[in-house]
């Protein structure tokens, strides 16, 4: 197969899209480059069908190459190992809007893998790779209702940009990330410095404009290259077994619907969906082969699932009911704590409905930040929120081990939402860790951790700018109609057609992220969304508030206190000495522990500029190693005098310590005004004597003389007596 290749000028920038060359046994393959980011993009599909899965098993690969930005990778093994945090938060927002344009029917495997060969990092290797992705599944027989793109939206005095460069991403005040078709979006990643729902609004449509010239150079490349759509197996269902299970099940499917409680209306839908599937079973166990009694028992899970689905969205839309009995626009009842675990440096508890959130911060040194082995410019942060969702939050069994997509995708999202509220490093000297436990989960957790967090940071006496609360707004379509959910639960979730979550304090957004299960969404529903969610962060905020209403003015007795002094860049290498040996002894000595990893020992951030900052729970500890490193980096004035004590005495002078760390020579030549033969004779170690600092020798060693201090009435007698 030949090279074709196809160019568009992209707001200033050249994007190239490669087709022939490489990766020619994949169903679908592209090479992107934008700029000199270069990203392989490659879709294969299975050649079978497991017709009575119940999801669709699409697999998105995001393969970070540290070759691509010149990194050798770190560790003791020199090779990529599994994917960092970035690299499964950017294969989550190549899925996101991928997977809903799939046909539902359609069950075969699909694997999409882009690999990462080359980074520009003022182009985007994630946009880059979620084109080259719905490309090569485009040109390729896979079935699927695309083309999709994505962009990222800026904002600089006011004026929005696409795909910022990294110096424009600096001065802007919206971070947003929009994918959508040609006619919708259907998918957002968003963070803001406190951005308006209006602002937002106009920035989801200006990427929208934008996208849709992606979608047009799109279509020109699958008209030139793209092959005819397969042909796929489909579950055949009978018009006849549908009719029989609606009338089973309709009636009693719809009351179980309206059970208040979760864990009862689950259990009353899951006796319902055993006891069909068991009639079916026991009717036809004895006249059917094992492979087909169990292809027409997923059958009636099917149908089970589609009058579920059915009778769900006429209650919301049709009855305009909720399972719960709340209004549409109504929040579930809140409750909040604080101060539940005596010895962490802040804990609340935030729990809405039946979603509840454990968040704890715990402050550390800034040299306890989290290094970051990846291929953007940051290397290193010092806010971070972990997530954590356990199955006895659901009442069930299950898996534990390392985070999985949807923790850390979760954990993302609530650190983006209070990033923009953190102070600086200059205000607030720490590394800072938020954790959010989720103890029990009905709906929304990732907003409920948003909202522990900023209780657990205020009670933690982290002077957060504003409190931030988070909420997740749903929707229902049936016909030609919609209904917006406030609040939504695990439920309207599962059975709707929007995940739309808004965090903000009461002056703006700072994060959005929003899925849907459809096509996409328009500008009135988003408008409409945006209000709604305005209204209930504000309630929520007022039960924030009502329980703290602003951080505490200290920190934890349990946490590090914090001591902040500039001394002599010159001078770190003084404080640290060879091979660490200066910095050890002062963390040893202070700490009075054997060794620098012991939890009580002394914490030292020594900065480039200067900037000593000290940790420590005991302020003493902390002003006795002030004291040792200020000493060390003490400038000694040419020409002033010091009392100095002997340290040590050697037939060519005495060693004399000016103050604990800087030490000088006075050379037996300036020890008196007459003839010293020995300096034994005169001096020992702990006699203190009077000296002026005289200069440094080419080594830098520090010079005195005794002589020169001497009163000149002394001089003169002995000048006489000679």
């Amino acid at each position: 197969m030949d090279k074709k290749v196809f160019e568009l000028d992209f707001y200033g920038r050249k994007i190239v899209v490669e087709h022939g060359q490489v990766a020619k046994q994949a169903d679908g393959a592209v090479l992107v480059r934008y700029g000199d980011t270069v990203v392989l993009s490659t879709a294969v599909v299975s050649k079978s069908a497991n017709l009575l899965s119940d999801f669709f098993p699409l697999m998105v690969l995001y393969q970070e190459k540290l070759y691509s930005v010149g990194k050798i990778p770190g560790g003791f093994i020199k090779r990529e190992g599994r994917p960092t945090d970035a690299a499964t938060l950017a294969a989550r927002m190549i899925d996101r809007p991928l997977r809903p344009l799939f046909p539902e029917d359609f069950k075969n495997e699909v694997q999409i893998v882009n690999t990462v060969l080359s980074v520009d990092q003022d182009n985007s290797p994630e946009l880059t790779a979620l084109l080259g992705s719905s490309l090569c599944v485009s040109i390729s027989k896979i079935p699927f209702n695309g083309p999709v793109a994505a962009v990222k939206v800026g904002r600089i005095n006011g004026e929005f940009i696409i795909n910022p460069t990294v110096e424009q991403a600096e001065e802007s005040d919206i971070d947003l990330t929009v994918a959508g078709t040609r006619d919708a979006i259907n998918m957002v990643e968003a963070g803001a410095r406190e951005a308006s729902e209006d602002d937002m609004l106009e920035a989801l449509m200006f990427g929208h404009e934008a996208i849709k010239k992606l979608i047009a150079f799109e279509e020109e490349v699958i008209k030139e290259i793209g092959v005819p759509t397969m042909e796929y197996e489909k579950l055949e269902i009978t018009s006849e077994l549908r009719s029989e299970v609606d009338t089973y099940v309709r009636e009693r499917l719809d009351k179980a619907l309206r059970i208040k409680d979760k864990l009862e209306k689950y259990a009353a839908i899951d006796s319902l969906q055993e006891e069909v599937v068991e009639k079916y079973k026991n009717e036809n166990e004895d006249t059917m082969k094992p492979e087909e009694l169990n292809e027409l028992l997923t059958k009636v899970a099917l149908i089970f699932h589609g009058i579920e689905y059915e009778l769900f969205r006429n209650i919301v839309v049709k009855e305009k009911t909720r399972a719960d009995g709340r209004a549409m626009d109504e929040i579930r009842p809140l409750s909040t704590d604080i101060d539940l675990l005596p010895r962490t440096h802040g804990s609340a508890l935030f729990t809405r409905g039946q979603t509840q959130s454990l968040a704890t911060v715990t402050l550390g040194a800034l040299g306890e930040h989290q290094i970051l082995d990846g291929l953007g410019i940051e290397d290193a942060k010092r806010f971070m929120l972990h997530y954590n969702f356990p199955p006895f939050s659901v009442g069930e069994t299950g898996r534990y081990g390392a985070p999985g997509r949807r923790e850390i995708g979760h954990g993302a999202l609530g650190e983006r939402a209070l990033s923009y509220v953190i102070p600086s490093e200059e205000e607030f000297p720490y590394t800072i860790r938020v954790v959010s436990e989720i103890l029990e989960s009905n709906g929304s957790s990732s907003q409920a951790t948003i909202c522990a967090g900023t209780m657990a940071l205020m009670a933690a006496g982290v002077p957060i700018k504003k409190p931030v609360a988070g909420i997740a707004m749903g929707l229902i379509t049936h016909e030609d109609d919609y209904t917006i959910l406030t609040d939504i639960q695990g439920m309207e979730d599962h059975l709707g057609d929007m995940d739309f979550k808004v965090a903000g304090t009461r002056d703006g957004i700072t994060a959005l992220q929003m899925d849907i299960k459809i096509d996409g969404i328009n500008r009135e529903i988003l408008k409409e969304a945006l209000a709604q969610a305005k209204k209930a962060r504000f309630e929520i905020l007022d039960v924030i508030e009502k329980q703290i209403a602003k951080p505490r003015e200290d920190v934890s007795k349990y946490a590090p206190k914090t001591e902040v002094f500039m001394i002599n860049p010159d001078k770190i290498k003084d404080v640290i000495g060879r091979g660490g040996e200066m910095i050890t002894k002062i963390i040893l000595e202070c700490s009075n522990v054997n060794t620098v990893n012991d939890i009580n020992a002394v914490k030292v951030d020594l900065e480039d500029d200067g900037r000593v900052i000290i940790y420590h729970t005991d302020r003493d500890i902390i002003n006795k190693t002030a004291e040792r490193i200020k000493n060390i980096a003490r400038e000694v004035e040419i020409g002033k005098t010091y009392t100095c004590k002997v340290v040590n005495v050697e037939d060519f002078g005495i060693f004399v310590e000016l103050w604990p760390g800087c030490e000088g020579l006075i050379h037996v030549s300036q020890l008196d005004t007459k003839r010293v033969d020995k300096p034994s004779d005169l001096f020992k170690v702990g006699d203190e004597v009077i000296a002026i600092a005289t200069g440094y020798d080419k080594k830098g060693k520090l010079n005195l003389s005794r002589k020169d201090a001497l009163p000149k009435d002394e001089s003169k007698k002995e000048k006489k007596s000679k």
